[in-house]
């Protein structure tokens, strides 16, 4: 594999497809070009599954490149991970065995699930490699973190390994400590919440995107069991209205009716008192949380890390800082940082820092395949 030209990301959301180029030098990288191709909604809803959405994105992606200088080349692409089965932490080579699970048995659906065929389909037709990189499926939770209390409902890890690794490793890199001896909370706060605790570099906690998160702007994370299960048998909602509620228009939106954080601080300097309220209840879970992760690595994190879009907030940080900032340093990195850890995967590969898995890819706990 040669390192010369350029690495593709590609990253699909929803009604997106954020694309970046960059060049690879040794094992890091220098960004070139970032663009979000914007998919019209009628467009998007018209495809019966999100499989079916392959083709379509990927012409687009085609014509994106093709708008490039005549004497660009790519040297690798790297895909969202998406939703699969549980694997290691790092960089996972996309073969037809692992495009064929993520079109059409993944575990949950989501658009990044496109991420592995996309990259596969325009790798190919370049003649280079294509690779994903830490997907949100990554489990490296320790076998005592398993047990629920309940033997029917293990505990499990879904997490925005990409981000959180990706600043993981800057802040180790700031500090000067080798990844791999890094211990840390993150909060990536987004649309979805995970607060995770790396430990020596590995994802050994974290609030699983839902089931035990803080509420998100979207999401309603963990909720009182007894009453849920109540609502579950109500008859008052169908499965399909009650989990759309719970993900996707639970959490701020549920009480604001608008995922906008934006519009809710807005709406806090005008002196509403009940988007004052919900925020800040938003916030105090969001503490909780990184006091628990704290406790995971013995109360000693070398720091406490804030990523994610809402870390552009500065109610947010400095109330976070206020509360948290007695357990560690804490830094900011506001944002996402994905499509540079994607490329960064890749280029860690191509300068041969790092070897890549091929899938079926099985998750190893506490040095046991399972």
């Amino acid at each position: 594999m040669s390192n010369n030209g350029l690495i593709l990301t590609i990253n699909p959301g929803t009604t997106t497809t954020r694309l970046g180029l960059f060049r690879p030098n040794g094992a890091e990288v220098t960004p070139v070009q970032d663009t979000t191709i914007e998919h019209d909604e009628t467009r998007m809803a018209g495809f019966a599954t999100i499989s079916d959405q392959r083709d379509f994105r990927a012409a687009e992606i085609a014509k994106f490149l093709a708008a490039q200088p005549a004497d660009t080349r790519l040297a690798a692409v790297a895909g969202r991970g998406g939703m699969l089965s549980p694997v290691p932490a790092g960089v996972i080579a996309v073969n037809e065995d692992l495009v064929n699970f993520a079109l059409h048995s993944p575990r949950y659906n989501h658009a990044s699930n496109l991420g592995a065929p996309l990259a596969k389909s325009i790798a190919d037709r370049h003649g280079v490699d294509a690779f994903i990189v830490d997907p949100v499926s990554v489990d490296e939770l320790p076998q005592v973190a398993r047990l629920s209390g309940f033997p029917e409902i293990p505990r499990f890890s879904f997490v925005h390994a990409l981000n959180i690794r990706a600043c993981g490793r800057r802040f180790a890199a700031e500090i000067g400590k080798p990844f791999d001896h890094l211990n840390a909370v993150v909060a990536h706060m987004g649309a979805g919440i995970s607060i995770a605790a790396l430990k020596k570099g590995r994802i050994v906690e974290s609030t699983n995107r839902m089931e035990n998160a803080p509420f998100s702007p979207e999401r309603a994370g963990g909720l009182p069991v007894m009453p849920l299960i109540d609502l579950c048998y109500s008859g008052k909602y169908t499965e399909a209205e009650l989990k759309r509620k719970l993900y996707g228009n639970g959490g701020v939106f549920a009480y604001l009716g608008t995922k906008d954080i934006r519009q809710v601080e807005a709406r806090i300097a005008k002196g509403d008192s009940q988007a004052a309220l919900v925020l800040d209840a938003m916030i105090y879970q969001i503490t909780k949380a990184i006091g628990a992760m704290a406790a995971v690595v013995d109360f000693a994190p070398d720091g406490i890390l804030l990523t994610g879009g809402m870390a552009h907030s500065e109610r947010i940080v400095k109330t976070l800082q206020a509360s948290c900032g007695s357990l560690a340093p804490i830094r900011v990195y506001a944002g996402s940082h994905e499509s540079e850890a994607l490329a960064q995967g890749a280029a860690r590969v191509l300068a041969g820092v790092e070897t890549p898995m091929n899938w079926p890819v099985e998750p190893v706990r506490e040095g046991i395949a399972v």
